[in-house]
């Protein structure tokens, strides 16, 4: 994996000091629970925390924390693993190589496989954000992100396989730990029982994420958002086909395995040496137990 230029970075945010991103990569190193980060990904932080150097602190702690703390998406990052060759052939993501006319960039997640019985929601997230960090570290930081979820193929079968505490810990991860400016976050091909589907998610949604929260009826209406002619040729776009993108990047990540290895080692806290108390997953989540199963029948 090769970081995003930094020379271009800075060149096309030039409200962002160097000096600043130094700063923070100087306290990232002073921190006796962390590992040392590059100033490449300081910069993601900063910036995604709209250039607040204590906000991008406390985010950055935060989304070591939860990766350290949150195993079922973080840990085990071989994409050799049987469950995640399951979770490559059960889903695609596809982030789009083109921007929206805002420079905003897109990544879009559908099934593959519809049979529910291959679907495991924590695998399949688990991959999502493999895909993601990958693609970030290699793409550098831009105004905004757009996430895009295709429901076509869903049944209740699948959303009967999604366990909420799970839920909850990948939309905390989503809105108080991960290092980029979400703009949208789409659904399309909506099925009828979506209220099922939002039942899961809305009880950790806070008003931020509710408020860019998108259910389309139909594609013309999320072409607003996303135009077209950015789109696979699946979506009457002009890019590659979906699953030819997608192929693109779990090769990638396949040809990147030992560095996604190694990335997970990197992106996590030593909690013995965190100054004043430590941490655990329940400060984080809370406890598991409080959650009773929602009701999709």
């Amino acid at each position: 994996m090769k970081p995003a230029d930094l020379t271009e970075q800075y060149a096309r945010f030039p409200e962002i000091s160097r000096a600043e991103i130094q700063k923070l990569v100087n306290w990232i190193q002073s921190q006796p629970h962390m590992h040392n980060l590059s100033e490449e990904e300081a910069l993601h932080f900063f910036h995604a925390c709209k250039n607040s150097m204590e906000v991008a602190k406390q985010v950055l702690d935060t989304n070591l924390t939860v990766r350290t703390h949150c195993d079922e998406f973080f840990a085990n990052l071989d994409c050799e693993r049987p469950e995640l060759q399951r979770a490559m052939r059960t889903v695609s993501i596809c982030p789009i190589p083109q921007t929206t006319p805002e420079g905003y960039r897109v990544i879009f997640a559908k099934l593959a496989d519809t049979n529910p019985s291959s679907y495991n929601f924590v695998d399949c997230m688990k991959l999502y954000c493999m895909i993601f960090d990958m693609w970030m570290y290699e793409d550098g930081i831009r105004p905004g992100h757009v996430i895009v979820m295709d429901l076509k193929g869903v049944s209740l079968g699948h959303v009967t396989r999604v366990g909420i505490f799970q839920m909850k810990k990948f939309l905390f991860y989503l809105q108080e730990a991960a290092a980029l400016r979400l703009i949208g976050f789409h659904f399309i091909n909506i099925v009828p029982f979506m209220d099922k589907i939002l039942a899961l998610m809305t009880p950790f949604m806070k008003k931020e994420l509710m408020n860019i929260l998108y259910v389309h009826n139909n594609l013309e209406d999320f072409f607003k958002y996303v135009p077209q002619s950015i789109l696979p040729k699946d979506y009457g776009g002009q890019n590659q086909e979906f699953g030819e993108i997608s192929e693109t990047f779990y090769k990638k990540l396949k040809d990147n395995r030992m560095e996604m290895m190694e990335f997970e080692k990197r992106h996590q806290v030593d909690e013995k040496l965190r100054p004043g108390k430590p941490k655990s997953a329940s400060d984080l989540f809370g406890i598991q137990g409080n959650f009773k199963k929602l009701d999709i029948d």
